[in-house]
């Protein structure tokens, strides 16, 4: 115990001492004090091996429900992508994905879609389409586009950033806090002289590393970073509680004011079951401090953990699995994944049992919420940024068509039929959301017309999106599908292959191509 003491107080006194090569750095950073017990030589040999201890939350799929008996869908938002790039790894490895893995909804939405931008004074324009559904045949599919507002750099609010960043013995591998530091480098070329930057770290026990800096100090600040090493066991909830104290003390009024936590998830000291995470970030989203989680590494991955914190925090999640997908969220997406331009972001949907049979809601499973949440201005739900676009899809089984899934209708409500004056609408849809720094939610609504158009006539954008989805029920190895053909699911995605200056699109059909 005494030579881990020794090995880790020698990590900080270097840690120190190298920051002092410089007088700006040595301005900006402060002393940590260590105080946890560090584990012992044995515990600390498991990070030395690949692990298969990766934990995932248990999902169960949504099933058909019948507008007669449910008559309102209502979800939260859901920006993050993580459970996108951690298939991609999993695949990309030659591993079958755990199911458990697959959030569909993540999936769809790490792509971009060309939807116009919002002509009037509301965050995000709203787009729909009615199709056909390629993998039930007769049952249809309901496109639900949102397109966030592309507000230029210079007009964003100036940003008060805090990263929280685990050094603990686990993230000793090259996937993690190498990639990590890379990654890094991305986001602060991003940084403007008016936005601050400081750094906090966790190990055996929390500390701050870097002081609030201006962002035109790149290098100070890369320093910093570059000089984090791992080792220690890992005090997640301390880190925490240390980062949102730091973000609260140099709090931007009308600012972007985030924390950013770069970690395995691991935590295994202080605050560390998913309940214990919830309870305390969802008290530390009353400071008014937004969250990104940056998730890194294989093996001991705890993927459960991190999407808690991401959805629990007004927050959004990725997984960095190398430094295209670290250029990607941190560089291309800087705007949409650090400014948030709406939070709180519910969508409330009633179909018209007049030509609705069933329907459900294609993933968001751990984001649907109660009919009576939507008005509730109490109740937590998604954020949206800059530029962002958030898509959702529907199955709808219309009426007089027969189906292995249709629900058993209630005695008593099987007779009750949608006013004549709504005869050509499908559905309502309605939206509420908050300004960034607002209490009280906004509403929109818009009326969906029975209008279905041939798949073969629809958009790029929905029979891209719809292979996406189709691809991830598949490794989901969903009972609600009949038809689980690659080649189809490829063709489909080949056929709306458009915007796609990355090759973002062109890789998913590589990997649908190559998954086990």
């Amino acid at each position: 115990m005494k030579k881990k003491h020794f090995i880790l107080v020698s990590f900080v006194l270097l840690l120190l001492t190298n920051c002092k090569k410089t007088e700006s750095v040595e301005e900006k950073v402060s002393n940590i004090t260590l105080s946890a017990p560090l584990p012992s030589e044995e515990y600390q040999e498991i990070y030395t091996v690949e692990t298969n201890d990766e934990s995932y939350a248990e999902v169960e799929e949504n099933p058909f429900e019948s507008p007669k008996t449910a008559p309102l869908s209502t979800f939260s938002i859901d920006v993050d992508n993580a459970s996108y790039t951690n298939i991609r790894r999993f695949i990309n490895n030659g591993q079958k994905v755990p199911a458990d893995a697959v959030r569909v909804e993540e999936m769809v939405n790490f792509f971009k879609y060309s939807y116009p931008q919002p002509k009037d004074n509301n965050p995000f324009s709203i787009n729909t389409e009615y199709s056909a559904c390629p993998w039930n045949e007769n049952h249809k599919l309901l496109k639900i586009g949102l397109q966030g507002k592309n507000i230029p750099m210079t007009n964003l609010p100036t940003s008060n950033l805090v990263f929280l960043i685990d050094v603990s013995g686990s993230m000793d591998e090259d996937n993690k806090l190498p990639l990590l530091k890379e990654s890094m480098r991305i986001l602060v070329k991003e940084l403007r002289a008016k936005d601050k930057v400081s750094i906090v770290v966790y190990a055996g026990s929390a500390g701050v590393v870097l002081s609030p800096t201006s962002g035109d100090e790149k290098e100070v600040i890369m320093d910093a970073f570059d000089e984090l090493h791992a080792g220690g066991i890992t005090a997640g909830g301390e880190g925490i509680e240390l980062a949102y104290k730091l973000a609260e003390e140099n709090f931007i009024k009308e600012g972007n004011n985030r924390v950013i936590i770069a970690t395995d998830g691991d935590f295994n000291v202080g605050s560390s079951t998913d309940k214990d995470m919830e309870d305390l970030i969802e008290e530390k989203r009353k400071s008014g401090v937004f969250l990104t989680v940056l998730g890194f590494g294989m093996g001991n991955y705890k993927d459960s953990k991190m999407e808690i914190l991401a959805d629990k925090g007004n927050g959004n999640y990725a997984y960095i699995d190398n430094m295209q997908e670290a250029s990607r969220f941190l560089g291309k997406e800087f705007k949409g994944s650090m400014f948030a331009i709406a939070k709180d972001v519910k969508i409330q949907i009633e179909f018209n049992p007049k030509h609705v049979q069933a329907y459900r809601l294609i993933g968001y499973e751990n984001r649907k919420l109660k009919a009576e949440d939507f008005k509730n201005d109490a109740i937590d739900a998604g954020e949206l940024g800059s530029g962002h676009t958030v898509t959702a899809l529907y199955e709808i089984i219309p009426t007089g068509v027969q189906s292995n899934f249709i629900p058993d209708e209630l005695k008593y409500s099987k007779n009750k039929t949608a006013t004549a004056n709504y005869d050509d609408e499908l559905a309502t849809v309605k939206f509420r959301y908050k300004k960034p720094d607002g209490e009280k939610s906004i509403e929109m609504i818009q009326t969906i017309t029975n209008s279905s158009i041939g798949l073969r006539n629809a958009s790029s954008d929905f029979k891209f999106s719809t292979a996406v989805a189709w691809f991830g029920l598949k490794l989901k190895e969903s009972k609600l599908i009949t038809n689980t053909s690659i080649e189809a699911i490829k063709n489909l995605a080949k056929s709306g292959l458009s915007n796609d200056e990355d090759g973002y699109k062109a890789e998913f059909i590589r990997l649908a191509d190559s998954a086990k």
